[in-house]
């Protein structure tokens, strides 16, 4: 069984929230940045003592710190913050008189007690992330003469997007705060691998013929996805 705890251990670049993991799944100790939270993951195999951990957290202590460092601002979703959609820049704005969330003028409007705006502005994102890539990941799935067990969204922390063995095809949900030609792309990859489980050249191939933006979107997240990833 898989179990966690974390704590805030001291770095050569100050404070940071350490959790750890322990997984049955897991081979060897490793670390990572978590860049959605801007916290430290150290995960230990289920025999493995928190004190070969701490060993590999020390031995990086200056990497880690340099990470967290180089991440970005967290954006709350709060009124006022400026966030993307689409790839376009909106400013969330609180109105008590809306219904409901709605996008008017380069803003984003959202109804409602004030205590429950960031809650409402997620959901409208995953609503319009779960309508504009099941939209795409269909028209893709139809180009190549595929068809998906199912498509859903999520709030993945690793990846944009992911295909099960079951067919089943899921995108984060930020994907819908970058530009189309990215959503594009990933909902192409995604599509390729129900016919190729691998990242081989026919796989590649493949995502040629569903979309012509691979080189652009990959360099794109590459550069603004750590972004998206504090944003909300």
């Amino acid at each position: 069984m898989d179990s966690s705890l974390s704590e805030i251990l001291p770095l050569p670049g100050g404070p940071a929230r350490i959790e750890w993991r322990r997984s049955a799944r897991a081979r060897r100790v490793s670390l990572r940045i978590d860049p959605r939270d801007g916290h430290v993951v150290v995960t230990l195999p289920p025999r493995a003592a928190r004190t070969a951990g701490m060993a590999l957290l020390m031995d990086h202590a200056d990497w880690v710190s340099a990470r967290l460092a180089a991440l970005p601002g967290a954006v709350p979703f709060a009124d006022g913050a400026e966030v993307p959609l689409h790839g376009i820049a909106h400013r969330i704005r609180h109105d008590a008189a809306a219904r409901t969330v709605r996008v008017a003028a380069g803003e984003i409007l959202v109804g409602g007690a004030a205590e429950f705006l960031a809650r409402r502005v997620a959901d409208f994102y995953r609503g319009e992330a779960r309508r504009q890539l099941s939209l795409l990941a269909l028209q893709k799935a139809e180009l190549a003469a595929l068809r998906p067990r199912r498509v859903s969204v999520k709030d993945t922390r690793s990846r944009w997007g992911s295909c099960a063995a079951d067919r089943s095809l899921s995108f984060s949900w930020r994907l819908v705060m970058a530009p189309a030609f990215v959503q594009d792309y990933v909902a192409a990859h995604e599509v390729a691998h129900l016919r190729h489980m691998n990242h081989g050249p026919r796989f590649w191939a493949l995502v040629g013929q569903l979309t012509p933006h691979t080189d652009t979107a990959v360099a794109w997240l590459r550069h603004e996805g750590p972004r998206l990833l504090r944003i909300g």
